[in-house]
């Protein structure tokens, strides 16, 4: 484990990302080389900024058959929760930003996501289906304390019924119990909870303002004896670092109430395979070698295959290691034996008095 110590002094502590990786959409980058021959360069702004902006729409079709979501809803882009792996890295860069410090530091406020909810939710034909909260970044980071966009949200999904599947890795979701609690009763709600690692030390590092593991395990705690539907997401696994924790993470969020648990493996496509690289030299200079080839061993030699079915999973013999260790202490916790199925019957436009079937 490297000491604090060890890290460079002009490492960035509270944040993931310690640079910009250069956006791929765009032709022309600034690099600082020679400050004494620079008048008028603007020192970046190194706190967290909002950014606000229109939407035609905020409600997403899913594609992808491997991701586990019909429809994805995010009130946010960009995440301050500054974890090292998050595929929504990558999605920044369509908002003319970089991948790395600027999805931490610049985030897109949806401000006007509640009423692009409600104008969703009345469409014709509109079946109910659930929508995932969180399909891209974290409903529940930082910004929602201030903005409580998601509380809103789900304000609009318990007066429509609309049924919501959930995923954070922030404690702030038992603010919404009580909205929570009444879906639950109407079986159109499930909570899961993302919790890859029981070491803090580990957290701090990869994923620097996130709830601790023990914050995690609580939320799964309450949120199951309010009785609201708990699962667990152990993801992502990082081979050489946290996979051999699946054992004790199961245990522990079952004795906490979770009812089922998913996971998948590291995979560190685009300009994240440039912010991880840098991070894990950063952090465990003595274990990079082993990390990092031990995560191409599960992507067929690169840390990174986008093919639908394996991407998610990974291959080969580690893989496998770690699909049957998951799948032996998912059996032994009873996890997974009863799968939760969300009610879209009770879907009904508030005054319309018209059910959906």
């Amino acid at each position: 484990m490297i000491s604090e110590d060890k890290l460079t002094d002009n490492y960035i502590k509270g944040r993931g990302s310690q640079f910009n990786p250069h956006n791929r959409f765009q032709e022309i980058s600034y690099v600082k080389e020679h400050i004494e021959g620079i008048d008028d360069w603007e020192v970046e702004n190194t706190k967290t900024t909002f950014i606000f902006g229109k939407s035609k729409s905020v409600v997403n079709k899913v594609s992808s058959p491997d991701v586990g979501m019909a429809y994805s809803l995010n009130p946010y882009q960009g995440c301050e929760h500054g974890c090292t792996y998050c595929y929504a890295r990558n999605t920044h860069e369509y908002w003319g930003f970089s991948a790395g410090l600027d999805f931490e530091r610049k985030i897109i406020v949806k401000k006007d996501a509640p009423a692009l909810f409600k104008k969703f939710l009345e469409r014709k034909g509109w079946d109910a289906s659930t929508i995932s909260l969180s399909g891209n970044t974290d409903c529940y980071q930082p910004a929602e304390r201030k903005f409580k966009i998601t509380r809103q949200l789900l304000q609009i999904a318990l007066a429509y019924h609309q049924p919501i599947g959930m995923i954070t890795k922030n404690a702030l979701v038992l603010r919404d119990i009580d909205l929570l609690q009444e879906m639950a009763k109407l079986n159109l709600c499930m909570v899961y909870m993302s919790i890859n690692s029981l070491n803090e030390n580990l957290r701090q590092k990869m994923e620097p303002r996130t709830a601790t593991s023990r914050q995690r395990l609580k939320v799964v705690e309450e949120l199951s004896k309010a009785g609201i539907p708990v699962g667990v997401m152990v993801a992502p696994l990082i081979p050489g670092l946290s996979d051999h924790e699946v054992p004790a993470i199961l245990k522990a969020v079952a004795n906490c109430g979770a009812i089922a648990a998913g996971y998948n493996v590291v995979r560190l496509n685009g300009a994240i395979g440039l912010i991880f690289e840098d991070w894990l030299k950063s952090n465990f200079p003595d274990r990079f070698d082993k990390v990092w080839h031990m995560i191409q061993s599960c992507h067929g030699g690169v840390v990174n295959d986008s093919r639908i079915g394996q991407r998610m999973r990974g291959e080969g013999n580690i893989a496998q290691l770690i699909r049957d260790s998951f799948k032996l202490h998912c059996r032994l916790n009873r996890l997974n034996v009863k799968k939760v199925l969300l009610s879209s019957e009770q879907f009904a436009i508030p005054g319309s008095q018209m059910r959906l079937f």
